[in-house]
């Protein structure tokens, strides 16, 4: 299919919709990458349920015992603290453990967390493998690379964004900067930043899983604890990046969330399609 097509469609028995000048049919995803995309969405839901599970059994962030409840597990303050200050949780039954219990697959199943945490972090090396290949193929690689002028431009969405609701509360009109890329400065470093995760996240992942044969991959990352504390990071980082990610992608329109699904956008004139296909 040739990736510059006018937008029409073909008369049939139940309707007739005109063609519309000056819109094209560009492809924006290759199937790898949009296969992909989606894949990640369980394989990180079941990484962070049976993470946290995981990190349970010995707590990374620690303090002195308290000398009332004798507990020294961060996540477990959390826990009290909701039980004791959030309606409704007053009375729930073991405090300590309410982060585990509705965060992840819950406390003191180890074995079956390590299980489901390595068959997630395996199909989630791998997908990224099959990400990569389908940048590769569909040339969408030069879309993720940094450019000198992002810093202007990241202002620049930012204050779109920013501005946004109160547009549309005070019914005015807000005008989307316009850019001959394919992302915007903002979603380009949020993606590329992303990408460079996953893989910190599978490296520090085996400097935890072997930490004497990959003794060397964990003194990278300042020895067997420090990768730990990584890892736990890295894996926050993916669970914050959702909710602005989904809420950008429906400020920016239908047509980006289209993209991702078929592979195609209508969003673009003669000028973007031309700056896309260098």
């Amino acid at each position: 299919m040739n990736p510059l097509v006018p937008l029409h469609h073909e008369p049939d028995s139940t309707s007739t919709l005109l063609i519309q000048p000056g819109v094209f049919v560009v492809k924006r995803h290759h199937i790898l990458v949009r296969w992909s995309h989606w894949l990640n969405v369980p394989l990180l839901l079941g990484l962070v349920v049976s993470g946290i599970s995981i990190y349970w059994a010995s707590p990374i962030h620690q303090h002195k015992p308290d000398p009332n409840t004798g507990n020294f597990d961060v996540a477990a303050d959390i826990g009290i603290w909701i039980s004791a200050h959030v309606p409704g949780q007053h009375h729930y039954a073991s405090p300590p453990d309410w982060i585990y219990n509705h965060m992840s697959l819950g406390p003191g199943i180890l074995a079956l967390a390590l299980r489901l945490h390595w068959l997630c972090a395996y199909l989630f090396m791998l997908n990224g493998i099959v990400y990569v290949a389908g940048l590769v193929m569909g040339r969408g690689w030069r879309s993720l690379l940094p450019h000198r002028a992002d810093l202007f431009d990241a202002f620049r969405m930012f204050r779109y964004y920013l501005g946004v609701p109160f547009a549309k509360l005070t019914h005015r009109e807000w005008l989307h900067p316009r850019f001959n890329t394919k992302y915007n400065a903002l979603q380009r470093a949020a993606y590329f930043s992303l990408s460079v995760a996953g893989v910190f996240s599978a490296t520090t992942g085996w400097a935890i899983h072997k930490p004497m044969q990959l003794h060397w991959l964990a003194a990278l990352f300042g020895g067997f604890d420090a990768a730990r504390v990584w890892h736990f990071w890295l894996m926050w980082f993916f669970v914050l990046f959702v909710v602005p990610h989904a809420i950008l992608v429906f400020a920016d329109g239908w047509d980006t969330l289209r993209s991702m699904i078929v592979g195609w956008s209508t969003k673009v004139d003669r000028s973007e399609v031309i700056a896309n296909e260098q």
